[in-house]
């Protein structure tokens, strides 16, 4: 897989690596946050907010970037949601009502098996599913009492749910779509990184690393050339400057002239 950031100002590729596939793109999020924010430290450039697409949502990403100060802008997975359908999270006590207003407390927390994800158990008591109403519906036939788990992020999600679904978030997306997107089209149509036909990932990293100097200098080119035409057009600017003050100093001569030889 070919992992690479890119800057929302001119589309330059600032950083690319080559990770193995039997991998998740959210799982190499924080090497390329941590190689990227050397480099621009390194430079003097100051970075704020990171966006990406749903691949590379997670609770434990989010948590990272908060910690480094980064606002996510990062849709989340579809399957994500903060508890049960109809339940109300109170934050204070850590703690979920049920529709029927009963409470469900936190019980553990654990790491999940399947994808080794950090999660949180809420469980009510037997007692307090006894004679609810809609017991058959909430628990099914073979449960005696609500249990359910919730991602240990839970609050990390909410304040990235909330940048992005705010206006903010809405132009992020689009700058996005109109970044990064474009440049790995540019790499797989243009500068053939469609398959990597070495061996290793080190002769994979030589390959994606040449495609994007080839991708930058193409871009560094582009704006030396409006450069150069920039200061052309400010070279005749001047020249036409000097000539109209040339001009004006002519005609002020000859009008001192005029006037000395009325005088005599």
């Amino acid at each position: 897989m070919s992992q690479l950031s890119v800057d929302t100002g001119h589309h330059v590729i600032t950083g690319i690596k080559a990770h193995h596939a039997d991998g998740k793109d959210s799982q190499c999020l924080p090497d390329i946050c941590n190689r990227l924010e050397k480099r621009l430290h390194k430079q003097g450039l100051l970075w704020h907010n990171c966006i990406a697409d749903t691949g590379y949502s997670s609770g434990e990403n989010y948590a990272y970037l908060e910690e480094k100060g980064l606002r996510s802008y990062i849709p989340p997975h579809g399957t994500y949601k903060g508890g049960p359908d109809g339940f109300e999270y109170h934050k204070e006590n850590d703690c979920y009502t049920c529709p029927q207003g009963k409470t469900i407390p936190f019980k553990k927390v654990f790491f999940e098996k399947k994808n080794n994800t950090k999660k949180k158990e809420y469980r009510a008591l037997k007692h307090v599913c006894v004679d609810c109403p809609i017991r058959s519906q909430c628990l099914g036939k073979s449960a005696q009492e609500k249990k359910f788990t919730v991602t240990f992020y839970r609050e990390e999600y909410e304040r990235n749910n909330a940048r992005v679904n705010s206006p903010r978030g809405s132009y992020m997306k689009g700058k996005r779509q109109s970044t990064v997107e474009p440049v790995f089209g540019t790499l797989t149509q243009f500068l053939g990184l469609r398959k990597i036909n070495t061996l290793g990932i080190k002769q994979a990293n030589k390959v994606m690393h040449l495609s994007a100097i080839a991708y930058n200098l193409k871009k560094y080119l582009k704006f030396t050339q409006k450069r150069v035409k920039s200061g052309a057009g400010m070279l005749a600017l001047l020249f036409l400057i000097k000539n109209s003050v040339y001009k004006l100093e002519k005609l002020f001569l000859r009008s001192l002239k005029i006037a000395n030889y009325k005088a005599i």
